[in-house]
């Protein structure tokens, strides 16, 4: 799969921090420039918030985080950049003086992608040398939470150019979707826009308020939408008949005189004070820090929701989050540098996201067989029991499973799970798993697993492979110098 090396972003305000964001956290290094007197603590901000994010979005192993450097000049930014993203303010005239001098800078090879959420491409090419290689790479806000990125290339922009990009996204966990033509604002901008204006006139109109209209949104079609979309949302509303059924029963419905996307709203200052103030009733005191929080926990828990629908394989953002993990951990979920056998194994470093908790703010019992399932999952592939292994048709299945609940995991803690291995043989392995409080370092539950090794085909217990079992028996063997674990071979209901 092709990756990014070495990024660079041009501009580090809300958009361009979140890219910042996006390749730091995917391992990548990036070099920025920003002449703003407060870019560093405005990227530091968004980087803080990035990173309690992404340890509540995945459990999977990150890479080592890219190294952040600020540059002088935007020529040292660009050196050696394999992906260069302008994230300057929405102004022609500077982002093209800002994309041409990239242009000269950059090596050849490089790409270099616009966060414009509206400016045609072949506008921002004008003045370039290289025009083939500069594309629209238009984000979403938290950019390095939402997955989307609409592709879109200008006149002189190379086919090579659109799939090198396409192909980039991936790895750093996004969704590019390539816009076959350009047009102004793209195509999620003008559908936005569209509802934009509507909201606007119904709030004019004292209709409702900015409050109630958010709330129609997002305890609706908003959910909706969050997992399917449009067009396949309407499609359900066809029913059995499908989408065809829809569009004759509803199509008529757009003849009627409901909106006024076509006449736009005179934002006067009467009307800006009424919505201000009217946001400022809804924001409740909350800083723009604590709504981004919010709203990242929030998405958080969706996508983490998301990830695990559809019988476990996902669907829409949360496949992609998925395939992502998967990603990670292939490159990081197998031998552990400098990892110490001769104590019980430290596998899994998390933190309890807001999707894994009950209305007391403490984590649901499934979740815990989550984690300590994760557990097992990274013994295995310790051992080589990982994703090629089990498309291959052999696995360790979990047959018997005891978990003690001795503490309780709140909203936001880190926390961290060991395993140690109490017995093993060719088909066996019996393991003793326990979930810390990484502060304290308390254990906060235990689990007691046994696994068979077996022939998914066959559907029976076979003896592991020789490949297997020798990088199982060093682990096993140093293990069996431990004490055994307390609670180990307890039942449901024993005394202490």
């Amino acid at each position: 799969m092709t990756k990014i090396n070495k990024a660079a972003c041009i501009g580090g305000g809300v958009i361009g921090g979140g890219w910042i964001a996006r390749f730091l956290l995917a391992g990548i290094d990036v070099d920025v420039y920003d002449p703003h007197p407060e870019a560093k603590r405005i990227v530091g901000e968004v980087l803080a918030n990035a990173g309690k994010a992404y340890a509540m979005l995945t459990g999977a192993p990150l890479p080592p985080h890219g190294k952040l450097t600020f540059r002088d000049t935007l020529e040292a930014a660009v050196e050696g950049a394999d992906w260069i993203q302008e994230s300057v303010p929405e102004r022609l005239d500077l982002k093209r003086n800002v994309l041409t001098q990239i242009d000269a800078a950059a090596k050849p090879d490089a790409l270099i992608g616009s966060s414009t959420s509206g400016l045609l491409p072949t506008d921002l090419q004008r003045d370039m040398r290289h025009p083939e290689r500069l594309f629209v790479a238009h984000p979403y806000n938290p950019v390095y939470l939402l997955p989307l990125v609409e592709i879109v290339g200008g006149e002189k922009t190379s086919a090579a150019t659109i799939q090198a990009a396409m192909e980039r996204l991936p790895p750093i966990g996004m969704k590019g979707v390539h816009i076959a033509k350009e047009i102004e604002a793209f195509v999620g901008d003008r559908l936005l826009e569209a509802l934009w204006r509507e909201a606007l006139w119904l709030i004019k109109d004292d209709i409702c308020t900015v409050e109630t209209l958010d709330d129609v949104i997002r305890y609706s079609f908003g959910l909706r939408w969050a997992q399917m979309g449009l067009f396949q949302t309407y499609r359900i509303a066809g029913g059995e008949a499908g989408m065809r059924h829809f569009l004759a029963q509803f199509g008529p419905a757009l003849q009627w005189n409901w909106t006024k996307l076509m006449d736009v709203v005179d934002l006067d200052d009467a009307l800006v004070e009424k919505i201000g103030q009217q946001s400022d009733e809804q924001a409740d005191g909350l800083s723009i820090r604590e709504l981004e929080r919010i709203r990242d926990e929030n998405l958080v828990g969706i996508l983490q929701s998301l990830k695990g629908s559809h019988g476990g394989k996902g669907w829409g953002a949360g496949k992609l989050l998925k395939d992502f993990e998967q990603q990670l951990w292939a490159a990081g979920g197998g031998e552990k540098q400098g990892l110490d056998v001769t104590k019980p194994l430290r596998l899994i470093d998390t933190k309890v996201s807001p999707a894994w908790v009950d209305y007391n703010g403490h984590m649901t019992e499934h979740r815990y067989l989550q984690v300590f399932g994760d557990t097992s999952d990274a013994l295995l592939r310790l051992i080589g029991v990982d994703l090629d292994y089990v498309e291959r048709g052999h696995s360790y299945y979990t047959v018997e499973t005891h978990i003690r609940h001795l503490g309780e995991a709140k909203l936001g803690q880190a926390i961290h799970s060991t395993c140690q291995i109490i017995g093993s043989d060719e088909k066996r392995l019996h393991v003793f798993h326990a979930l810390h409080d990484s502060a304290s370092g308390d254990v906060i539950a235990t689990a007691e697993q046994m696994l068979l090794h077996v022939d998914a085909k066959a559907g029976r217990a076979v003896a592991a492979p020789e490949e297997v079992l020798a990088k199982l028996r060093p682990i096993a063997a140093a293990h069996a110098a431990l004490a055994m674990p307390d609670g180990a071979g307890r039942h449901v209901g024993q005394k202490r």
